[in-house]
C-alpha cells in the first residue's frame, strides 16, 4: 500500500474500523512521507473524541456521588481527570526521544486528553473499584514532586539490566495504571503499559499478565463500551440486571466510539 488518502475524512464518516486496519497494515511504514501526517490526524481526532468520553463519564460519575480516591486503605482523595499541561508536547518529544518511536496514539493521548484516574467507589455498585477502572498516566500530572520521567529512567534501566540476564524477558513498556487488583488495593501483577518503542499509528497495550497485548485503541474502545469500567459485567445483557450493570449502562451512553 504506497498511500490512503483521505483516512481522516473516512474516520469521521464512520469507517474507523477499516481505517486502523489500514494503519495497523502498514506498520512502521505509516512513518514515511505523504503517510505520517494524514495518521497522525486521526490518532489526534481518536484523541479528541477520547477525551470528550473521559469528560462524560467523570461528570456523570460526580453527579451519582462516586468518589475518586487512590488504590489505598484510607481513600486519599483524588481529582480524576487532569488534561494536558503546558508541558505535555515537550513530554510526548521526550518520551518519542528517549524510548522512541512511541506510537502516535500515545503521542496524541498526552497532548490531548491529559491523565485520567478513575479508581473509586460508587454508592451504588461498592465493588466499582473491582471493575478495572480506567487509568491512564503518561504525563504524571497528578502526582505533584514526583517526576514521571524518574519513574520510566528507573523502570528502563531496571528492565535492560533484566534483559541482559534473561532472553526471554518481554519487550520495555511504559507503564501507564496499575494493574486492576492494584486498582482495587488488593496485591496483583505488572502494571499495565505500552510497548515501546514502536512505530506503528497505535500502540499495543500490553494489559493482565498472561494476556496478548491489544492495539491500544481497542483497549480504550472496550473500556468505554462498559463505562470506563471494562472487567466483569456486560453493560448491554437483557433484564434489569445487577447494580454494576445498571452504573455501566447509566455510563456508557452516547459515548463516542473510536
Amino acid at each position: 500500500m504506497a498511500s490512503s488518502p483521505n483516512w481522516l475524512q473516512r474516520y469521521q464518516e464512520g469507517q474507523r474500523d477499516q481505517v486502523w486496519a489500514e494503519l495497523r497494515e502498514l506498520g512502521g511504514t505509516v512513518r514515511q512521507a505523504g503517510l505520517a501526517q494524514e495518521a497522525q490526524l486521526v490518532c489526534d481526532e481518536m484523541a479528541r473524541r477520547a477525551r470528550h468520553n473521559v469528560e462524560l463519564i467523570v461528570e456523570r460519575l460526580t453527579s451519582q456521588g462516586y468518589a475518586f480516591h487512590a488504590n489505598d486503605r484510607v481513600r486519599t482523595p483524588v481529582v480524576p481527570w487532569v488534561p494536558p499541561t503546558g508541558q505535555a508536547a515537550q513530554h510526548a518529544a521526550w518520551l518519542q526521544e528517549r524510548f522512541g518511536p512511541v506510537p502516535m496514539t500515545v503521542l496524541s493521548w498526552v497532548r490531548i486528553v491529559g491523565d485520567v484516574w478513575l479508581v473509586g467507589t460508587h454508592p451504588q455498585w461498592p465493588e466499582s473499584a473491582s471493575g478495572d477502572p480506567l487509568v491512564i498516566e503518561l504525563e504524571g500530572s497528578r502526582h505533584r514532586g514526583t517526576s514521571i520521567r524518574g519513574h520510566y529512567e528507573e523502570g528502563f534501566q531496571a528492565w535492560r539490566e533484566w534483559a541482559e540476564e534473561d532472553p526471554d524477558a518481554g519487550p520495555f513498556t511504559l507503564d501507564v495504571a496499575p494493574d486492576r487488583l492494584h486498582k482495587d488495593n488488593i496485591s496483583g501483577g505488572a502494571p499495565y503499559g505500552i510497548i515501546v518503542p514502536d512505530p506503528a499509528a497505535d500502540g499495543q497495550f500490553a494489559g493482565e499478565e498472561g494476556d496478548d497485548p491489544i492495539p491500544f485503541v481497542s483497549y480504550l474502545n472496550d473500556a468505554f463500551a462498559h463505562g470506563g469500567f471494562p472487567y466483569g459485567e456486560f453493560p448491554w445483557l437483557p433484564g434489569p440486571g445487577s447494580s454494576e450493570v445498571q452504573v455501566k449502562r447509566s455510563l456508557n451512553q452516547d459515548l463516542l466510539p473510536l
